[in-house]
């Protein structure tokens, strides 16, 4: 499994998980604070 997976591939997908998370998070809090 780790020979098919190499560490810097975990690394990159955690890091694009992480980012979209964050914009998610970013988007949702202008959407709720212009609703008000």
């Amino acid at each position: 499994m780790e020979e098919r997976f190499p560490r810097a591939l975990w690394v990159r997908l955690f890091v694009y998980i992480a980012v979209g998370h964050v914009l998610a998070a970013f988007i949702y809090l202008l959407f709720e604070v212009g609703a008000k």
